[in-house]
C-alpha cells in the first residue's frame, strides 16, 4: 500500500522520466503542490518505495563535485501508479453532480 507522499513522488519521477535525483523531485512536487517540500521527506519517501521494490537506484560518484544516489521507476513502480490511477478514477466517477450540489 502507498502512502499519498510516496505517490507524489512516484508521480514526480514519471513526469521527469527516466532517472532522476532528490532535488529535482523537490523541484517539480513544490511546482505541482504549489507548497514547500523538504528534500529530507522526498529522500525518505524514495527510501521507502526502493524497500517497497517500487524505485531502483544507483550510486554515482565523479571524480569531481558530489556523489549523488539516482531513482528510477521499476516495472513494479509503474504498475502501482497505474493502479492507483485507476482505483482513484472509480473512486471519482460519479461524483461530479455530488460534488456540485452538495451545500456546505
Amino acid at each position: 500500500m502507498l502512502q499519498h507522499f510516496e505517490l507524489h513522488v512516484l508521480l514526480a519521477m514519471l513526469r521527469e522520466g527516466g532517472e532522476t535525483y532528490s532535488v529535482p523531485l523537490v523541484l517539480a512536487l513544490e511546482k505541482r503542490m504549489a507548497r514547500p517540500v523538504s528534500q529530507a521527506a522526498v529522500f525518505i519517501g524514495l527510501s521507502r518505495l526502493e524497500k517497497k521494490g517500487l524505485v531502483a537506484s544507483r550510486l554515482d560518484e565523479p571524480d569531481s563535485g558530489r556523489t549523488r544516489r539516482y531513482f528510477r521507476l521499476t516495472r513494479q513502480g509503474l504498475a502501482a501508479v497505474r493502479e492507483h490511477r485507476s482505483e482513484h478514477a472509480r473512486l471519482w466517477r460519479g461524483l461530479g453532480r455530488a460534488l456540485r450540489s452538495h451545500k456546505a
